[in-house]
């Protein structure tokens, strides 16, 4: 299976949706086994208390509660509008905040935050120069108060398509920012399923290949490379990379494998850093990451941290290379955009 594939299937009864990669198992959605809010959901929230010494309060929500960072200024009883930004850890309140955010294929249109900026990866000039005029005819008519993002997908496309798009985000942005704050705890916007987030996030170009039939998954391989995610990934050179969740952390280890010679175990921890953004996607590990890389020199350690920086700079999980410990291992702290895998795949 060359090319990019997607794969919309359901898992346990539940949406779900695979991206292959030259026949490899790259990304994975799955919708979670129960009503918990999802990344992306938009609520009206009640003011709870507020955590003194940490700049944050508690919120009340339709079920459970939220927390929400740097909350200084509001008042119990008082109704916000917030965006789940994340999973929650097992017993903690759902992590959120009141920068909302109204994704599409194409925009990104950005409440409170005026002003047009087009994606990084889009370089050609004449490109980002027709983006930013389809931009500002398409939001002549909007709020003064949004701005929009044009997203790597936007690159080619016709005019049309690209303001249509754009139309829809300003329209649902105006809807759910004209409902009132005060009020009780409310579902707004509820988080899109892995089906529309798989037509979302994977498109920053057309797949070659779209199968959405019931059984997809086990005929292309997903299932079976779902399950191998249960053990260590093969390394080269007979070395292998085991990615363990722990209660406080992530464990990872390199192992070598036969050849315990220097060259060996500088080319398998090269060889892990490459691959540990894709494990850690799949398995929707996140957190505090701790690496026991394979033994190699103080001197080999730069090269390595700007083989892991360019790896996680193309993924679309926000992570932060920590630095290293006296003990020599490497620290990442990833954010917790996803179910862990063990909890998605629940009956």
């Amino acid at each position: 299976m060359k090319g990019r594939s997607v794969i919309l299937d359901e898992i346990a009864g539940r949406k779900a949706a695979a991206l292959m990669v030259d026949g490899r198992l790259d990304d994975l959605f799955i919708d979670p086994p129960d009503d918990r809010p999802a990344p992306g959901a938009i609520f009206r929230a009640v003011v709870d208390r507020q955590v003194k010494g940490q700049g944050g309060a508690f919120l009340r929500l339709p079920a459970g509660s939220a927390f929400l960072r740097q909350a200084r200024g509001l008042k119990p009883g008082q109704g916000i509008l917030v965006q789940v930004s994340g999973h929650a850890e097992p017993g903690k309140a759902v992590p959120v905040t009141q920068r909302l955010l109204f994704k599409s294929r194409y925009a990104i249109v950005t409440p409170d935050a005026p002003g047009f900026n087009v994606a990084r990866s889009i370089r050609d000039e004449a490109e980002r120069d027709r983006l930013l005029e389809i931009a500002h005819d398409a939001m002549a008519g909007a709020i003064n108060h949004l701005g929009l993002i044009l997203r790597s997908a936007c690159d080619g496309v016709a005019d049309e398509a690209i303001t249509e798009d754009i139309a829809i985000m300003c329209g649902l942005a105006r809807d759910i920012l004209s409902e009132p704050a005060e009020g009780a705890p409310d579902l707004l916007l509820d988080a899109p399923d892995a089906h529309d987030r798989a037509w979302r996030d994977w498109a920053e170009r057309d797949p070659d290949e779209v199968i959405d039939r019931p059984g997809s998954f086990a005929e292309t391989g997903v299932l079976d490379a779902i399950a191998a995610l249960a053990g260590p990934d093969p390394l080269p050179g007979g070395g292998s990379l085991f990615v363990e969740p722990t209660r406080a952390l992530v464990a990872v280890d390199v192992n070598t494998g036969p050849d315990t010679s220097p060259a060996a175990g500088l080319k398998a921890n090269i060889a892990a850093a490459r691959a540990l953004p894709r494990l850690l996607r799949l398995r929707g590990l996140a957190g505090q990451i701790v690496i026991d890389f394979a033994p190699m020199s103080k001197k080999d350690r730069t090269a390595l941290d700007q083989i892991l920086t360019a790896a996680f700079r193309a993924d679309p999980v926000e992570t932060t290379l920590v630095g290293w410990t006296p003990l020599g291992h490497a620290e990442l702290t990833r954010k917790r955009e996803r179910l862990p895998l063990c909890e998605a795949m629940v009956p």
